[in-house]
């Protein structure tokens, strides 16, 4: 048994190291790169003035991604056919870290949000990891009752019901943005599933009128979609639409080719959250709209080996493999297409990092280990055609 797990888990002979996925891994590693020098010039003056060192959040924001390589290291260690047998135990575990963060002494309100968990000095976004967990467990479901899914509503009703709890406990936090991120996930990964079209449209209607109404329920919901039509509105200018409009000033002041490295006005207390939420916008003004469409076209490629890794598992007929990195590459998708799109005034202002480039531990580890995640599926694909033509001679 040790032999055949050994088996799974190292190269072939000849192969001192696995062959992964180079677009892949040279997206990842440019846009992580990117992250650590925005960052760095972000974060310079709100650390000065709050830590008393310019470098504060620049030396977290490194060991949380040495943290998060060792971490995807590991990851891509562990056959993927574990996590498929691990579906049902990591989407309890999901559901209590949602429930816990909820709970007084053990949740952290941050910016009038339950969002962390307090464990000793350390913080978690519960929502980072139950997203993963989440599309782990649905990916299961998919192979499992892929028949059901594709004849019967009762195949695709089940596990929204499922996603309904976990929607629920992170509307309480409250985190509407991560409920988007992974209903959007969800969705992608039922209709590559092979959802009947009627079933599916019914599906994304329901899940739209939902959103909607979850949106105007709440006031300062409702006062983010009025901003959001016209920020420069002299009651919004200096108040629920300052952070937009100190955004949209970025971007304006970047031009084509930004005001050079550091240079940057905005992150000197004008634009709150600059490392973090609005760390795109930095990254224009200074480095202008090239910057922009560079990053843009990183994250691009970046979905797009996601999604292709996946249609490769699928033809050998790996499919909770499949609908993972399927999964996988909706996340990241929606996560940065909201991202940048309150970035830039194209959606109403919500807190959602941008991944690898945003501040913060527990998104980086989390984008991290899925991206460990998409290299092992292909790296087991590789294996697929050796194994058929040993078996065929």
């Amino acid at each position: 048994m040790m032999t055949s797990l050994v088996s799974q888990i190292l190269p072939p002979r000849g192969h001192l190291l696995p062959r992964l996925d180079r677009p892949l891994v040279m997206t990842a590693g440019l846009l992580m790169a990117i992250g650590i020098v925005v960052v760095g010039s972000a974060s310079t003056e709100v650390a000065q003035a709050n830590y008393g060192s310019p470098f504060y959040h620049l030396i977290r924001h490194l060991v949380y991604l040495g943290v998060a390589l060792g971490l995807a290291g590991l990851t891509f260690l562990v056959p993927i056919n574990l996590w498929e047998k691990l579906g049902w135990v990591l989407l309890v575990l999901s559901l209590v870290l949602l429930a816990l963060v909820l709970v007084p002494g053990i949740g952290r309100e941050v910016n009038g949000s339950m969002r962390w968990l307090k464990i000793g000095p350390v913080s978690m976004q519960a929502s980072e990891i139950a997203k993963l967990f989440m599309l782990i467990y649905l990916a299961g479901y998919l192979v499992r009752r892929l028949q059901e899914v594709r004849s019967q509503w009762s195949g695709f009703i089940k596990p929204m019901l499922v996603m309904l709890l976990a929607i629920v406990l992170l509307l309480l936090e409250p985190d509407f943005g991560a409920v988007v991120v992974l209903m959007t996930a969800s969705l992608g990964m039922m209709f590559l599933g092979g959802v009947r079209l009627v079933q599916f449209i019914v599906l994304i209607s329901v899940s739209g009128v939902a959103m909607v109404l979850v949106a105007i329920a709440q006031p300062y919901r409702m006062q983010r979609l009025i901003t959001f039509m016209d920020p420069w509105a002299e009651e919004n200018v200096f108040a629920s639409g300052y952070q937009l409009t100190q955004a949209l000033i970025a971007f304006g002041r970047g031009e084509w080719f930004g005001v050079g490295l550091g240079n940057s006005v905005q992150k000197l207390f004008y634009l709150p959250e600059a490392h973090t939420d609005f760390v795109f916008a930095i990254w224009a003004e200074e480095m202008g709209l090239l910057g922009s469409v560079l990053v843009i076209g990183l994250f691009l490629m970046l979905v797009f080996r996601c999604l292709s890794i996946g249609h490769r598992a699928e033809h050998t007929g790996r499919f909770f493999a499949a609908y993972l990195c399927y999964g996988i590459g909706f996340l990241l998708a929606a996560q940065t297409m909201i991202n940048i799109g309150v970035n830039t005034g194209l959606l109403p202002t919500k807190g959602l990092t941008l991944p690898l480039l945003s501040y913060g531990g527990s998104s980086l580890i989390v984008c991290a280990v899925s991206i460990a995640m998409v290299l092992r599926v292909d790296y087991e694909s590789q294996q697929v055609p050796v194994t058929q033509e040993k078996y065929r001679a």
